[in-house]
């Protein structure tokens, strides 16, 4: 298989097909990255330990981002037990690749951004 076939065709706005408008299309959802960086530290994990450490996600959010996470093949989804269910959620080699960039979001967070003691102090 080519490097060719092995790459996701990704939509992007304008004439020009823009790699970063389509990366930002592609991880740019609001818990996308939270749950890449959550994987890539702690490995794979079943559906409701990632929920207890991606802090604020609700269930159907979270169900739905790993759907379509899946769909773009970042994220494998494994049955490892079928009574009672038990799905495992993991890492693809494509999900993989983006450790250097979720690690440079999360650094850049640390030197540029501070938590805000009240919702009013915050940036939306």
């Amino acid at each position: 298989m080519s490097d060719a076939d092995e790459q996701l065709a990704v939509w992007c706005a304008g004439k020009d097909w823009c790699p970063i408008t389509s990366t930002a299309t592609l991880i740019g959802k609001k818990w996308h990255p939270v749950v890449v960086h959550r994987l890539l530290e702690g490995g794979p994990m079943g559906f409701n330990e990632l929920k207890d450490d991606v802090d604020g996600i609700s269930s159907k959010v979270l169900s739905d981002s790993l759907e379509d996470m899946e769909e773009k093949g970042l994220v494998n989804r494994e049955i490892v037990s079928e009574k009672p269910v038990r799905v495992e959620y993991s890492l693809t080699d494509r999900g993989e690749s983006l450790e250097t960039l979720i690690h440079e979001m999360r650094d850049w967070g640390q030197e540029h951004l501070a938590h805000a003691e009240e919702k009013d102090e915050a940036v939306s």
